[in-house]
């Protein structure tokens, strides 16, 4: 059996595609069609969270004193910076096939792009060799 790609969440060989994600998901080659790269952000969570904060923010500057106001300012300034901009979470790829039937299944998912590039190039080619 050739193994293409053997890593701590993934594994590609020349018969299955193994996904460790808490529970462990197998699937056939031969059986996979259709497979598609996905690029999802996350929730837009971040971006209302930096928006209240800036808000509450702009409502709290009018009430302080003005040595006060500058603490809040940049401190609210900065957070909402930070929640917006965190790269971690912004996005994620996700590897898409139709799979006995079920048009839209879930292969593989990661938040790091080299990772998730190094799992899709081993099971395009492991996909290539077995047809």
């Amino acid at each position: 059996m050739r193994t293409y790609y053997r890593g701590p969440d993934a594994a590609v060989t020349d018969e299955l595609f193994i996904w460790q994600s808490g529970a462990t998901r197998a699937f056939v080659l031969e059986e996979l069609r259709d497979v598609g790269r996905v690029q999802q952000e996350s929730s837009r969570l971040s971006r209302v969270i930096a928006g209240v904060l800036l808000a509450v923010a702009g409502a709290v500057w009018v009430q302080l004193e003005l040595p006060a106001r500058w603490y809040v300012g940049v401190g609210a300034l900065v957070a909402a910076l930070a929640i917006i901009g965190w790269p971690s979470h912004s996005r994620r790829w996700t590897l898409k096939a139709a799979y006995r039937g079920e048009e839209d299944v879930t292969l593989y998912s990661s938040a790091d792009p080299r990772v998730f590039n190094q799992v899709a190039r081993a099971l395009g080619r492991a996909i290539e060799d077995s047809r």
